[in-house]
């Protein structure tokens, strides 16, 4: 299955043609009063529909639009947290799938479970206070209408289908269309160069499913200093398979209580990581044929990895051969790989060879005593030790 959307890349000064003037901010009148609906707690997640997916559509139901407001813009923290808990929004979909940068699919299913950590990064806080800038600069780039959030949306054919949508744009047509913002680092300008990331590309294909729209605006803000924006148009076949996978996920995860198996994933390492404090001097009993399976995979997956790198090395040094003393490797004057000067710095090399010269740039560094810490606080020091996990004779 493809993530890929049918997306338009735009840079500034493209106008979007027939569009009406950009007026930021302003308030829409279009989806009415917001209908408050009862917040899910979590503990009873919505149940899929038994009705089959082809006898089912999202473009529309009978008497008006395919979505109610399920919470209303500005609602609490409190209120925010627990609707989530009771449906798949876009920024969860990329997570379960496997595509997504921070989060497997064991994060989604300890949030639905109420665990998650709510806690906003730095960077989720910068993104959310920049989401209206980049809406603004969108409208301004494209001449089209921004309007404010409509809140979370929920579909009515799918109740456990949710969409928490920055904003929507008027851009002419029949419909307000969902407009995603994203805030992102300039180490990430060559993954947007042409096309919308997976993640991001989901969310959007995710609200038109919610929405009903025929299509969706992603806009990111690159490095602080470089606005770009897609169309994403409405592709049917592929939100058909979005909603098989993830009705069958939620299902089985979330209503019967499940959990999905781990992937392999940082994101999830990292997780499993915090997820449990280990308990000191404690054993538990595991299936032996599972165990022998996992073990022989574990080695086999080990010695591969050694001939990998070893071939990976000797392909590297071979290019490491041709460079010899030159910096950059050309075809037809183009650059096809480097070898600068320019990594990691070697102090302990630099201590020995120049230690008079070092002697000017030593400078003291705060830094924890951690045998100390360890001697006076043995289960402090404990709590903050990462878990590592071993076999015995193979590390």
């Amino acid at each position: 299955m493809t993530t890929r959307p049918a997306s338009t890349p735009s840079e500034p000064g493209h106008e979007h043609p027939g569009a009406p003037e950009a007026k930021a901010g302003e308030e829409s009148t279009a989806l009415g009063s917001p209908e408050t609906l009862s917040a899910p707690d979590g503990s009873q997640p919505v149940r899929p529909e038994s009705t089959p997916l082809a006898a089912r559509t999202v473009d529309g139901t009978p008497g008006g639009r395919p979505f109610r407001v399920a919470l209303p813009p500005g609602a609490s923290d409190e209120d925010w947290h627990a609707i989530r808990r009771g449906g798949l929004g876009g920024s969860d979909i990329a997570a379960v799938l496997g595509l997504h940068r921070w989060k497997g699919p064991l994060h989604v299913w300890e949030e639905k479970q109420g665990r998650g950590d709510h806690s906003d990064s730095e960077a989720a806080y910068c993104g959310r206070k920049l989401e209206g800038l980049i809406a603004e600069m969108f409208g301004e780039r494209t001449g089209l209408h921004i309007l404010p959030s409509p809140g979370t949306l929920q579909n009515l054919a799918r109740p456990w289908m949710l969409a928490n949508i920055d904003r929507l744009v008027a851009d002419g047509g029949d419909d307000e269309v969902p407009l995603e913002c994203k805030n992102r680092s300039e180490y990430q300008a060559r993954q947007w160069a042409e096309d919308v990331p997976d993640e991001p590309a989901l969310q959007a294909h995710w609200y038109t499913a919610v929405k009903g729209s025929s299509h969706a605006y992603v806009a990111a803000l690159i490095g602080g200093n470089r606005l770009r924006w897609y169309r994403i148009e409405r592709d049917q076949v592929l939100i058909d398979h979005l909603i098989e996978f993830c009705e069958q996920w939620w299902l089985e995860h979330v209503v019967e209580g499940t959990p999905p198996p781990p992937d392999g994933s940082r994101a999830t390492t990292d997780l499993l990581a915090h997820l449990w404090d280990a308990e000191k001097g404690t054993s538990t009993e595991i299936d032996p044929v599972e165990s022998v399976l996992l073990l022989q995979r574990r080695r086999e997956l080990k010695a591969n990895i050694k001939v990998l790198l070893h071939d990976l090395d000797e392909v590297e040094n071979q290019m490491r051969t041709h460079l010899a003393t030159a910096e950059v490797a050309t075809v037809g004057h183009r650059e096809v790989y480097s070898w600068r000067q320019n990594g990691a710095f070697a102090p302990a090399r630099f201590r020995e060879a120049e230690p008079e010269l070092a002697a000017h740039y030593i400078r003291m560094v705060p830094a924890i005593d951690t045998e100390r810490l360890a001697a006076d606080h043995p289960e402090t020091y404990r709590t903050y030790r990462a878990r590592v996990l071993r076999t015995p004779h193979e590390g």
